[in-house]
């Protein structure tokens, strides 16, 4: 059950008279999608379904006024680079990049047209962009996490079961170069909580098997997964392994758990392209990326599965029920 609504972002969007809106929106415009995960997945799916619905309301239909090109990485970041020069040649005025990897894949193909990115994390950092508020160059969009998230995440653990003694942080460090961040961020708040944590690297289905055995065979045991395109593509496996070693777990996103996962925190992926969709608006009514800023999540939600909950044997405290977002039953 949702127990709070997320806050529309607005962003400033000017309000453009309707004249005008109605001359612009006449002249067919085209929009190229790179998605960092299979056209299949459910939460890509419910993404992409978003990202049209905000666009609708804002004057945009796909195939009356504006063609939408999607194209599907499935995780792998050799094909994100073929599909984003694909996007490249079909001269869209605007393509968006969902993820790290995409975003780079896209930068790569063009430094000309404009590209609005989302979940994101430290596009700073990672020489995306110059500054959140003055981006500079032809991209701008939205960040998914603070890094500083890590503690929250080690907490959450800990509420959930105050028996833990180990964390292991799972990513994959070609998709995610940045989780060394995560990481840190963990290890800084671990002393509070007493537990020792560690990185768990993983690159296959073998290396994800190897540490979530591993982490199983004594008790005490936690997993913490970061925002990664290879645990999301991976993360059906992920989670029916935490399950068989009765591991709790923390994951970033919400589809996670509607996966089966024991609890996610983090933003809504959904509700970010939503947001998304307001920049592709924006950009396709004249402005420019380097001139707006790159937003940073408005509102974090925490879920929880009570039904995986009661299947690994984990009394859920009833504090954490009430600061959940949303509860599954």
């Amino acid at each position: 059950m949702r127990r709070r609504e997320f806050i529309t972002f607005l962003g400033g969007a000017a309000v453009w008279p309707l004249a005008a809106r109605a001359q612009q929106a006449d002249r067919m415009r085209r929009v190229g999608v790179l998605m960092r995960i299979a056209e299949d997945d459910a939460g890509a799916k419910a993404d992409v379904q978003t990202f049209q619905r905000g666009l609708e309301k804002l004057g945009w239909t796909a195939g009356r006024n504006i063609l939408i090109d999607y194209r599907w990485a499935a995780g792998s970041d050799v094909r994100a680079q073929a599909l984003a020069k694909e996007l490249v040649e079909l001269k869209p005025d605007a393509v968006v990049a969902y993820g790290t990897a995409m975003l780079e894949a896209a930068r790569r193909a063009t430094r000309t047209i404009p590209i609005v990115f989302t979940m994101v994390s430290d596009p700073v950092g990672q020489g995306f962009v110059v500054s959140l508020a003055r981006p500079g160059g032809n991209a701008t969009g939205f960040t998914s996490f603070e890094f500083s998230i890590g503690g929250k995440w080690l907490e959450l653990i800990k509420e959930m079961s105050p028996g833990v003694k180990r964390a292991e942080v799972m990513f994959n460090p070609v998709t995610a170069p940045f989780a060394s961040s995560y990481l840190h961020s963990i290890e800084s708040a671990a002393p509070s909580f007493a537990v020792d944590v560690t990185g768990a690297p993983v690159r296959d289905d073998a290396d994800i098997e190897r540490v979530i055995t591993a982490l199983g065979r004594e008790p005490g045991g936690s997993l913490i997964v970061v925002p990664d395109t290879f645990t999301d593509v991976h993360r059906d496996v992920i989670i029916a392994l935490a399950a068989r070693h009765r591991l709790p777990a923390i994951y970033p996103y919400t589809h996670f758990v509607i996966s089966g996962g024991l609890m996610a925190y983090g933003p809504d992926a959904a509700q970010m392209f939503g947001r998304t969709a307001d920049y592709v608006d924006r950009i396709l009514r004249g402005a420019k990326p380097a001139e707006l800023a790159v937003q940073q999540p408005n509102k974090f939600e925490l879920v929880v599965n009570l039904k995986t909950a009661k299947a690994l044997d984990f009394t859920v405290p009833p504090t954490l029920i009430a600061r959940a977002d949303e509860v599954i039953e």
